[in-house]
């Protein structure tokens, strides 16, 4: 029995290292070759005289799989197999070859008292001349790291890598994505400060800073304006002091930038957009990341656009939306007002906050 493990091995070793020899004959260093597995196979069966009887193909099979696994191996997509049992592709791209390693061991050595070389030593592909240059320059940074101030990560990434974005534009800089993970260095080692986003606001006139207690939230432009001037003349609902602009999204990550300008004390923070998955979405995600804040929908608003329903619905695919925030955002309503929601839903429609205007506000005065 071992001795039959044992010949099974060898005889896969055998097959798999005279496959490997082929294709790293044929690799090219600048692009893809295309082989007929076929043609690879009669080159194999001329080498080895015993190919039938230590089962071939099976051990063939098994290589060009394993080849194909590791990513030196690509088949093409077509109607052609190579006519075997089990099938395999008849024609594969066989991918450029592996830089071999570059650097020098020597000087990795002065420099693994900070940095992980394994993942270069299994990926010598990386190494080249462009990826030491950065590596060299975290490494002298963080030699004289506690004497740096914080700044943000654009401009570390400016100082350290030429551009503002290449730790965290994949497209532009694929090379950038996982650069810190490949040397175990961690963001905050840089000295970085996440910066929080600015957002624009009202304040209601006469008011102080230090007068500030109830927070409007608009998603919406339209109705930020709106909003303003309904301030103004002393008709907003809830009466806030300030207004603040919430762009859609962007108010999850330039929620923080309150706390830089308003003084810390407690605030009542209500929360208007669309009634549709996004809006739920927004206050949702809000209310999760910010659980030491008292943030809610502005009901009242909410109701008027309801009632704006009959005539300013609009198409709105939720299939793909999540049904959670839609839950989470409709309990806060009463039981008539959560079935006509989930009937918009379901219809596939929106309301959209620029239902409320100056002349349909003129309603509720």
């Amino acid at each position: 029995m071992e001795q039959t493990r044992f010949k099974k091995v060898s005889n896969i070793d055998i097959i798999e290292t005279r496959v490997r020899g082929f294709i790293s004959d044929i690799q090219h260093p600048n692009q893809k070759k295309k082989i007929n597995i076929n043609d690879l196979e009669f080159q194999l069966r001329k080498l080895l005289d015993n190919y039938y009887e230590m089962d071939g193909y099976t051990l063939f099979h098994h290589a060009i799989e394993t080849l194909q696994s590791e990513g030196q191996l690509i088949p093409i997509q077509n109607t052609l197999y190579n006519g075997r049992t089990p099938s395999l592709p008849l024609f594969f791209w066989v991918n450029i070859k592996l830089q071999s390693a570059k650097w020098d061991r020597l000087e990795m050595m002065k420099l693994n008292d900070l940095f992980d070389f394994s993942y270069y030593e299994h990926h010598p592909e990386w190494q080249t001349e462009e990826e030491w240059i950065r590596i060299k320059n975290v490494y002298t940074f963080l030699k004289s790291s506690q004497e740096r101030e914080e700044v943000s990560l654009e401009e570390r990434s400016v100082e350290l890598f030429g551009h503002e974005n290449f730790l965290i534009d994949a497209d532009s800089f694929p090379e950038g994505k996982g650069f810190l993970a490949r040397i175990g260095v961690a963001k905050e080692q840089l000295n970085i400060v996440r910066l929080s986003e600015p957002f624009v606001f009202w304040m209601k006139q006469g008011k102080e800073i230090t007068d500030i207690q109830r927070v409007l939230i608009v998603e919406n432009l339209s109705f930020f304006h709106t909003s303003i001037k309904l301030l103004e003349a002393g008709q907003l609902d809830y009466e806030p002091e300030l207004i603040i602009y919430g762009e859609g999204t962007k108010i999850e990550q330039s929620f923080s930038f309150f706390f830089q300008i308003f003084p810390e004390k407690p605030y009542l923070f209500y929360y208007t957009g669309n009634l549709d998955a996004g809006g739920y979405t927004i206050i949702s995600r809000l209310i999760e990341k910010y659980p030491a804040c008292c943030i809610q929908p502005a009901l009242k608003i909410y109701r008027k656009m309801l009632e704006c329903a009959g005539q300013r619905k609009i198409p709105h695919k939720t299939e793909a939306n999540n049904i959670i925030y839609r839950d989470q955002f409709l309990q806060w309503f009463t039981e008539d007002e959560q079935f006509h929601l989930i009937q918009l839903w379901e219809q596939n429609m929106r309301i959209p906050q620029e239902v409320l205007t100056i002349e349909t506000w003129r309603r509720w005065m």
